[in-house]
């Protein structure tokens, strides 16, 4: 029996991806310490696409071996793992997969060669039997627990956490451009404005421009941490730097809080323009631990809280 109700139907097999441009070395894009959290981004968005879910494989490890780069997958529902093989066979996958890479290192093109391998099963040599695919990555059962840069990463996506250190080609020619994370920011003038997410608590949410709902909700419930959320948005906003912060508090003193924190998200709008967007928000009200404001903004629990 493949699947049984006491025991879960789980999986492993491995993605080899190696790039069939000479001067693009996926192996060593992800031994950068500045692109490993592009490449990741890439990958976790490709599987998903693949999968129809942020949860429906999971990566284990991803290893370096030139020219590959090899990332272990592990399936626990036999369902995601035949719309998986399907993505893969159609080639949907590796469309996917080419398409977030292009964003997320801010390159024109990168084209790919996949295989896939369960033990020492060549996968693509029966992509068309579906069922003897599925009986060798079940065969395969992961042979180790989730990587723990792995599990680093996961948690840097899903938090939004912008990491600074990365710089690629279009920090170089625009310092504007910093204002957008490169994580989770595509290359100006691209068709593929659709595909701009982030993930937030193990969900999808779709990029947005801050609405005037959301400017009165933070005023109104960030309360005295408005300040850290400023300093946390000025690490790439100029407008925020720092004696403004200060120069707000001490301007709109008589005020209060709300209108304190209303100004400091006015300056950043303004500021900002089209870049003033939810994921930014978010990320700065993660790295504060003000998770309620973001499900808040998120729409996450208006429903439950109403009455």
């Amino acid at each position: 029996k493949m699947a049984g109700s006491s025991t879960p139907w789980i999986g492993s097999a491995y993605l080899f991806l190696q790039s069939t441009c000479k001067t693009i070395v996926l192996p060593s894009l992800y031994e950068s310490s500045q692109k490993k959290p592009s490449v990741f981004k890439a990958l976790k968005l490709a599987l998903a696409d693949s999968t129809g879910s942020v949860n429906g494989v999971d990566m284990l490890k991803v290893h370096c071996s030139h020219p590959h780069l090899i990332v272990q997958l592990k399936f626990c529902k036999q369902e995601n793992c035949r719309r998986f093989l399907q993505s893969y066979r159609e080639g949907v996958l590796q469309k996917s997969l080419q398409n977030h890479l292009q964003l997320s290192l801010a390159m024109t093109t990168v084209p790919l060669e996949m295989e896939l391998k369960a033990g020492s099963e060549h996968l693509d040599n029966m992509l068309k039997d579906e069922d003897r695919c599925l009986e060798c990555i079940y065969r395969e059962k992961p042979d180790r627990l989730r990587d723990e840069e792995i599990t680093e990463l996961e948690e840097c996506l899903k938090s939004l956490i912008v990491h600074q250190s990365i710089n690629n080609s279009m920090a170089a020619k625009d310092c504007a451009s910093l204002n957008s994370p490169s994580l989770l920011y595509p290359s100006q003038g691209s068709s593929l404005s659709s595909e701009v997410t982030f993930i937030f608590q193990g969900q999808e949410f779709a990029n947005r421009m801050l609405t005037p709902d959301d400017h009165q909700k933070f005023a109104k419930l960030v309360s005295k941490k408005w300040k850290q959320v400023g300093r946390s948005l000025q690490k790439n906003c100029r407008a925020l730097r720092d004696p403004v912060i200060d120069n707000l508090a001490l301007e709109y003193d008589r005020e209060g809080l709300y209108e304190q924190a209303y100004q400091l998200l006015l300056r950043f709008i303004q500021s900002e323009g089209k870049k003033a967007t939810i994921v930014r928000l978010i990320a700065a009200l993660e790295e504060n631990g003000l998770i309620s404001l973001a499900e808040e903004l998120l729409g996450l629990h208006s429903n439950e809280d109403c009455c």
